[in-house]
């Protein structure tokens, strides 16, 4: 799948040359509780719809190489400035010379005033839209908005009369067999009209923080980018935004933005120009099922908190890492991708009630959020740890556990591996082959900060913590990690590979100066 995902491209035709952009398309269909009979015929369905979507093509001026170089010269020789004035008399000392392209791409009405909505990468870096309606009127459009992390954009155009504009639906109530219809102008053959049914949902295709889109098999193409997919009612339930293909053609797979995703996105857009979205300030990761059973959950749910922004809503509300966030502003967080959208559809400056589990024990703190700036990631953030004892004596002993070698995080260590005086724990010196630590990627100069959620700082914390651990008869060791760069994330060893009758001994550093050095 990751590989056919990296065929996956903003779709703009320009001047002759296709240049795949988003691929397109998902909407789906039927907001109804039961299953309906597909008709005989979409054609009264498609007849009411088509006046309301609109082809959208764009033009820009890009800057041409006349393809000849100026030859390489040494400085300072004779033919240097002949060749300069050579090129720049042919040039005209002008400009690098410039020619307009042309792409294609669709939208649709949303209000009668002229208020069209499209994909933001079918306008983007252009320098004159217009928007190409069934009777055949062409309008001049002006961008409203954009939002890049939705790939939505907003439109403006300015009609002599009313336009017939078309209405959201439920896409929440989307079941996957439901059909759909989905209007474009795939390769510049507007008004076209394919149908299919909703092949599956809530689709993460890894192309943005919110990916939560409808798939489709009905027939997407390059231009089709920004229509609507309609239900059998004529709601808007998700616009075409990417499809899957190894050929740059429809091959049955789709993908659209869902209505309860764009509707927020494009409010907004039309309210103040840009999103305005929710901001907790954490980083967040996957509560896989070792996870899960090293913080003693029955099943694996929710957000973990792997890192805390110093200052901002999630560290005054009292968030720390190795928190799961398992409820937010009275919404259940399935996981870790759920986290995302709802604090972005949540108002910023609100009163956020926020449940965690925090050491098996479920809490509940009161977060007031910020506003997440496009400069900003959502689940980025400071560590805002506290800050923990320095290594204690004996500087040259180790332990050897679950293939990590771990020593004190010494000046000199700090020095050889780059690591902030900021950064407290435990240095991992070297990762035994092939073993588990290795597979979670853990590297020669992580600093474990955390172990069973509790702070260590030399080694032999850290084998303390391991046995404690295992007489609790806990299956895995979660470790709260952190890079040499400061990046933190928890990863869950397994205990398995510890005898059950043997504690983690700490072992006296060999002598021998080589030894003492990072490989």
């Amino acid at each position: 799948m990751s590989e056919a995902l990296t065929r996956i491209g903003r779709l703009r035709e320009a001047g002759g040359r296709l240049f795949l952009a988003s691929i397109l398309v998902v909407g789906m269909g039927l907001g109804a509780a039961e299953a309906r009979p597909a008709p005989d015929s979409f054609a009264d369905l498609a007849e009411g719809l088509l006046g309301s979507v609109v082809n959208i093509s764009t033009s820009q001026r890009v800057k041409v190489s006349r393809g000849i170089p100026v030859p390489e010269v040494p400085d300072g020789s004779p033919f240097q400035e002949f060749f300069e004035d050579f090129f720049n008399r042919n040039r005209g000392d002008s400009e690098q010379p410039s020619r307009r392209v042309q792409s294609l791409g669709s939208g649709f009405v949303i209000d009668p005033s002229g208020i069209i909505a499209t994909n933001n990468h079918v306008i983007a870096d252009a320098d004159e839209i217009i928007a190409n309606f069934a009777d055949g009127t062409k309008l001049k459009a002006e961008v409203i908005g954009r939002d890049t992390k939705t790939d939505l954009a907003l439109l403006k155009v300015d009609p002599p009369k009313p336009l017939k504009a078309v209405s959201f639906g439920d896409s929440e109530a989307l079941r996957i067999g439901d059909w759909v219809m989905a209007i474009g102008n795939p390769f510049g053959f507007g008004g076209t009209v394919t149908v299919g049914i909703v092949s599956a949902l809530e689709r993460d295709i890894n192309s943005g923080p919110y990916d939560k889109f409808i798939q489709t098999d009905a027939s997407i193409n390059r231009g089709n980018s920004g229509g609507p997919l309609f239900d059998l009612d004529g709601k808007v339930v998700g616009i075409n935004t990417a499809i899957i293909s190894p050929t740059g053609g429809s091959i049955g797979i789709g993908f659209a933005v869902p209505a309860e995703i764009a509707v927020p996105v494009l409010d907004q857009l039309r309210q103040y120009g840009e999103t305005r979205r929710g901001w907790l300030g954490v980083r967040i990761q996957e509560v896989t099922d070792e996870i899960a059973e090293s913080l003693g959950m029955n099943t694996a749910r929710g957000a973990l908190i792997a890192g805390v922004t110093e200052s901002g809503p999630a560290a005054e509300a009292g968030i720390v890492p190795g928190d799961v966030v398992v409820k937010f502003d009275g919404r259940d967080v399935p996981s870790m991708r759920d986290l995302p959208g709802i604090v972005a559809d949540t108002p910023v400056g609100k009163d956020v009630k926020v449940t965690v589990l925090r050491k098996g024990q479920e809490l509940e703190v009161t977060a007031k959020l910020g506003r997440l700036e496009e400069d900003e990631q959502l689940v980025a953030g400071e560590t805002g740890g506290d800050e923990q004892a320095a290594p204690e004596e004996n500087p040259d002993s180790s332990v050897s556990a679950l293939g990590l070698t771990l020593k004190p995080l010494t000046p000199e260590a700090r020095t050889d591996f780059g690591i902030p005086d900021e950064t407290q724990g435990v240095l991992v010196a070297e990762v035994e082959t092939g073993s588990a630590a290795e597979e979670h990627q853990i590297q020669a100069g992580d600093v474990i900060m955390e172990v069973g959620q509790e702070a260590v700082s030399t080694p032999e914390d850290v084998s303390a913590r391991l046995t404690e651990l295992r007489r609790q008869d806990r299956q895995s060791a979660l470790m709260l990690i952190a890079s040499p760069s400061g990046d933190l994330r928890f990863v869950a060893l397994r205990l398995d590979a510890m005898d059950e009758d043997t504690i983690p001994q700490t072992t006296p550093e060999e002598t021998s100066p080589d030894d003492t050095k990072p490989q």
